[in-house]
């Protein structure tokens, strides 16, 4: 049932009446009746009898489309236990709200798929792939020859065979045909696909490259920013059969594919793939579970490596799909960071400056070379952030103590948080009206840039508008991490500024996150040979940017690994946040059954004048701590308990 208490996760037995017998399959949208009220559920069995004496009846099929599929149910409830959550709400995820109208027009064409219909179409698949438009997809496995386990990794696929991998993309390559060549290669052999990516245009990027290999109409994207009823129109042709692979946002994560072969995830380390609603899935971690359930091959990609998936090759349980370092340097543009011994020797400015001569003189080269340049600013806006102009102290809202940044040049300052103008600020430290930015965003960046190079068409790419491409000539493009387009032929610099905006956050992932940036960045600058350039405003003996130096993911990897594994962090151990009211966690806590090797850490103050608890098991007993903490929340919910706490398994941020 669709009840979002922890008590009632599990299923309920109902009578089916004989006017309902025909379209109460299992998978289908019910309606049920069920203390006093008539709430939604997922038929998910048929049986002939119950243990239980007295049954109430279905009131109501409310479709006979069986829209949750056995693996999908199976996936479900191995997600909810992972994360001590409930089975309705990893359902809630996984199958979009009906939309009667798309439904319609679907089924329609296309027969609802039964069970039995399943098992029939797993044995009809390689004939299926053959009868289709086009018939089987040609595999091209060219793309994949810089990496030495490529080709193998094709073939597996193709053969059918569960190959798991963690591929570290080369500087400048095209990932989604990469992607392409594997779901090419999965569809070959008679099987589907699922691919997930963090956002919206590298979803058209894999889009394109997918039509381009297997041809229109052999595809469907699944994401909740096409509306709800493009969404259901797309789950449900891949429902039906009608298509064997799926791409999407971390929407497509429970995409329903028959005969599923390969599962994939680009940029794993994006926080997009972290579902913000209840139970908090990584769609990472989904992906991986179904391939360990369905026994599919997984890729795990992107150009920098997580310590998530250092842990997947270091335990054996997939294989590294890396370049010879002979190719890595042929491909990686020339690097330099302005930090280092030699370059403050040449300039003692570079240690304080925002724009060093050497990053100055990098993009001032590529511009009169006629290619554009690239430059990375971590935030967003034109000064998001300042301070007093004579103590330095922070100037924040006298109304809620907020950050006040400045929306342009002649613009007053206004809070970040409540939006309210602080027009006659005074420093409560020393009175000061005078304010100096201590953060500059990206719009203040371009004015800057501007002025410094004049005559060069300057161009931003960001929240407001995020750009896919630009023209290969001159130009500056000013770009927040995440929103940078591809250039034409590749830039001829990549300057990436403010790093210690990145790599000072206090968050755990603070210097894993800052390379997967600045990678993402660098790969778009042509090689060294072709004159491609990158320069990072960092000191050259910090780990993040040697790794980047080197295009050398896996070993920053490694070294994070291996110190999250000295001091007790994920993934080396796993780790659950209880969140809420301080009598509230200490409620739950109390009636937690954890595991005797179970460390309870805090309290630590949360937000909303909450606190948060943390556990941390072993690896081999996070079942059992999950367990124990449904239950307990179970508990809780059972007695009506007023004050809510939030339960996350491996939350992205724990401090």
């Amino acid at each position: 049932m669709d009840v979002p208490l922890p008590h009632l996760d599990r299923p309920f037995d109902y009578l089916v009446p004989e006017a309902l017998d025909a379209d109460a399959g299992p998978g289908v949208r019910v309606k049920v009746r069920f203390a006093g009220q008539l709430v939604d559920g997922w038929l998910l069995e048929r049986a002939e009898s119950s243990e239980h004496p007295k049954l109430a009846y279905l009131e109501k099929v409310v479709s006979p489309v069986p829209v949750l599929s056995p693996e999908v149910a199976r996936l479900a409830r191995a997600v909810a236990d992972r994360y001590a959550g409930s089975l309705a709400d990893v359902l809630r995820l996984a199958v979009p709200p009906r939309h009667a109208r798309a439904e319609k027009a679907v089924t329609a064409t296309d027969v609802p798929p039964s069970a039995d219909a399943d098992a029939d179409a797993d044995a009809d698949a390689d004939a299926d792939a053959d009868a289709r438009p086009g018939g089987r997809a040609e595999v091209d496995p060219r793309g994949w020859r810089d990496y030495p386990a490529g080709p193998a990794l094709l073939r597996a696929l193709t053969d059918g065979r569960p190959a798991r991998a963690v591929w570290s993309a080369l500087p400048g390559e095209d990932w989604a045909d990469r992607y392409a060549d594997a779901v090419a290669a999965a569809v070959a052999g008679g099987r589907g696909a699922v691919v997930v990516v963090a956002d919206a245009r590298d979803l058209d990027r894999l889009d394109a490259a997918l039509t381009a290999v297997l041809g229109a109409g052999r595809h469907v994207r699944l994401t909740a920013a096409d509306g709800p009823a493009r969404r259901y129109r797309a789950f449900l042709t891949a429902r039906t059969g009608v298509v064997d692979v799926v791409i999407g946002t971390r929407a497509a994560m429970f995409a329903p594919v028959r005969r599923l072969g390969l599962v994939a995830i680009w940029d794993d380390g994006d926080d997009l793939h972290a579902e913000p609603r209840a139970p908090y899935p990584h769609a990472r971690d989904v992906l991986l579970t179904r391939a360990r359930l369905g026994d599919v091959a997984a890729l795990v990609g992107g150009y920098a490596r997580t310590a998530e998936a250092q842990l997947l090759v270091e335990t054996g349980w997939a294989r590294e799909v890396v370049a010879d370092r002979a190719v890595v340097r042929v491909r990686t543009p020339a690097m330099a960071p302005t930090g280092d011994d030699p370059q403050l020797a040449r300039d003692p400015g570079a240690a304080s400056a925002r724009l060093p001569s050497l990053a100055w003189t990098t993009a001032r080269d590529a511009l009169r070379a006629d290619l554009p340049v690239l430059v990375q600013v971590p935030r967003r806006g034109y000064v998001p952030s300042v301070a007093c102009a004579d103590c330095r102290a922070p100037a924040r809202c006298p109304h809620c103590a907020g950050p006040l940044a400045l929306p342009s040049a002649q613009g007053t300052p206004a809070c970040r948080w409540c939006g309210r103008v602080a027009a006659a600020y005074a420093c409560p430290e020393c009175g000061g009206r005078r304010l100096r930015a201590s953060v500059t965003g990206a719009r203040r960046t371009a004015e800057e840039l501007g002025r410094a190079f004049p005559g060069v068409p300057v161009r931003t790419s960001g929240r407001e508008e995020v750009l896919a491409t630009v023209p290969g000539g001159a130009g500056l493009v000013i770009a927040t991490p995440g929103a940078e387009p591809v250039a034409e032929g590749g830039y001829g610099a990549v300057l990436l500024l403010d790093s210690w905006a990145l790599l000072t956050r206090a968050d755990l992932r603070a210097g894993e996150e800052a390379l997967r940036r600045w990678m993402a960045a660098a790969a778009l600058a042509r090689p060294g040979t072709a004159g491609g350039r990158v320069v990072v405003v960092a000191d050259g003996a910090l780990a993040p940017v040697q790794a980047l130096l080197r295009w050398d993911s896996a070993w920053f990897a490694a070294r994070e690994l291996a110190e999250r594994r000295e001091l007790g962090f994920p993934p080396a151990v796993r780790m659950a946040s209880v969140t809420g009211a301080a009598e509230a966690v200490a409620d739950l806590l109390a009636g937690a059954r954890l595991p005797g090797d179970a460390e309870v850490l805090g309290p630590v103050p949360a937000d909303e004048g909450r606190e948060r608890m943390l556990v941390r098991v072993p690896r081999s007993r996070a079942a059992a701590m999950a367990e124990a903490l449904h239950a307990a929340a179970g508990q809780r919910s059972a007695r009506k308990a007023a004050d809510p706490v939030r339960l996350q398994v491996d939350p992205l941020t724990l401090f």
